[in-house]
């Protein structure tokens, strides 16, 4: 329920778009092309599943793993107050 000047449905297409933002952010970061047949961090071939299944990858798999054990930070806000968080 929308109030003040603002339409039904208002709140629900800001999240909306910010859901489609993160998600096109995510997509572009993406590997694409060819994948490599060796890891570019630690030089061990790449299996040809992973390198069919994951186009454009670069990394082996305990690599990948292991950099994505590095990106634990979020870049929202989940701990402020729902003020804080609608302005």
């Amino acid at each position: 329920m929308a109030g003040g000047w603002t339409r039904d449905g208002a709140i629900q297409d800001q999240i909306d778009d910010t859901v489609s933002d993160a998600l096109e952010h995510a997509r572009s970061r993406m590997p694409s092309g060819e994948s490599a047949e060796f890891c570019v961090e630690c030089g061990e071939a790449i299996p040809e599943p992973r390198r069919l299944a994951v186009p454009g990858v670069r990394t082996c798999i305990a690599c990948q793993s292991q950099r994505d054990g590095q990106r634990a930070a979020s870049s929202f806000n989940r701990r402020g107050s729902k003020d804080s968080q609608l302005k």
